[in-house]
């Protein structure tokens, strides 16, 4: 069985990455335009590309 410390420790460490994660996936949201709420509705970048190659010119 695990002891009261143990188990403090282990969801301690589980809290941490957990928010470790949350904050990296917040910067990315953050720096990359292309995830942000707006673009989401519209379409990714690469979406927009596929799009307009396969519209091409004539």
């Amino acid at each position: 069985m695990i002891s009261n410390s143990e188990m403090i420790r282990i969801r301690r460490q589980m809290q941490r990455r957990i928010h470790d994660v949350v904050a990296e996936r917040r910067r990315t949201r953050d720096l990359d335009p292309a995830l942000s709420p707006a673009a989401a509705t519209t379409g990714s970048g690469a979406d927009q590309e596929v799009r307009a190659a396969d519209n091409g010119p004539g």
